[in-house]
């Protein structure tokens, strides 16, 4: 699966997608991967600038299943939105590094760089994580508040990756025609146990399995 980027200028953030800039992205319909029925509606959008990626989700729900108020927590056990690139595209075979970043309803992130040998993976925290190598990011609930554990019509959320923060992989800060390995994902727990959705389903309920990413290319 394959997904051209389109380039922008930077925008601030505003957590709803409605800068001007993100009208250049179509929606990308994400994949309900469960056996069960499932009726929530998830999208995202991703474009790009001299400066870093952008990524943009918008999903229906009914309840913000979120507890953590404090950054760098393992807020994947909760509602979130996930991303996973992969500037470097290793050769099958070796020891995989790849970047991932996650967001919650509640504005609270991660940030991992995860190395990966044969699906046994651990997440490392960012170094000097400050400056121009912060993530900028925003969020916004539709039809309540953000509250953990507050009813609404569903969620948005928008994040900026910089290249900076990138520094030391492989293609880290792109060109035209450069092509990464990536992947975004949503899990939601209003039923107890978790329901995920994938842009690129190949990957299955694995959201680490990284020979199965999708392909961002860069216009």
């Amino acid at each position: 699966m394959k997904l051209i980027v389109k380039k922008c200028k930077d925008f601030e953030l505003t957590g709803d997608g409605s800068s001007p800039e993100w009208q250049q992205a179509e929606w990308q319909k994400m994949t309900y991967l469960g056996a069960e029925e499932q009726s929530y509606s998830t999208r995202c959008k991703t474009v790009y600038s001299d400066t870093g990626i952008y990524f943009l989700v918008d999903c229906e729900d009914q309840v913000i299943s979120c507890s953590f108020t404090e950054d760098m927590q393992p807020i994947f056990t909760e509602d979130v939105f996930e991303v996973f690139l992969d500037p470097a595209y290793a050769e099958s075979g070796q020891q995989r590094v790849y970047f991932e970043y996650e967001l919650s309803p509640l504005d609270k992130e991660l940030v991992l760089l995860v190395p990966n040998d044969e699906e046994v993976f651990h997440g490392w925290l960012p170094w000097h994580y400050e400056g121009d190598r912060r993530i900028r990011h925003a969020t916004n609930i539709k039809g309540g508040e953000k509250l953990p554990m507050a009813s609404c019509t569903g969620w948005q959320a928008e994040c900026f990756i910089p290249f900076a923060l990138l520094s030391g992989l492989a293609n880290g800060t792109p060109e035209s025609g450069t092509q990464w390995r990536g992947n975004i994902y949503r899990i939601d727990y209003d039923k107890g146990a978790s329901g995920h959705w994938a842009w690129n389903d190949a990957t299955g309920g694995n959201f680490h399995n990284y020979n199965k990413f999708g392909i961002l290319k860069f216009e």
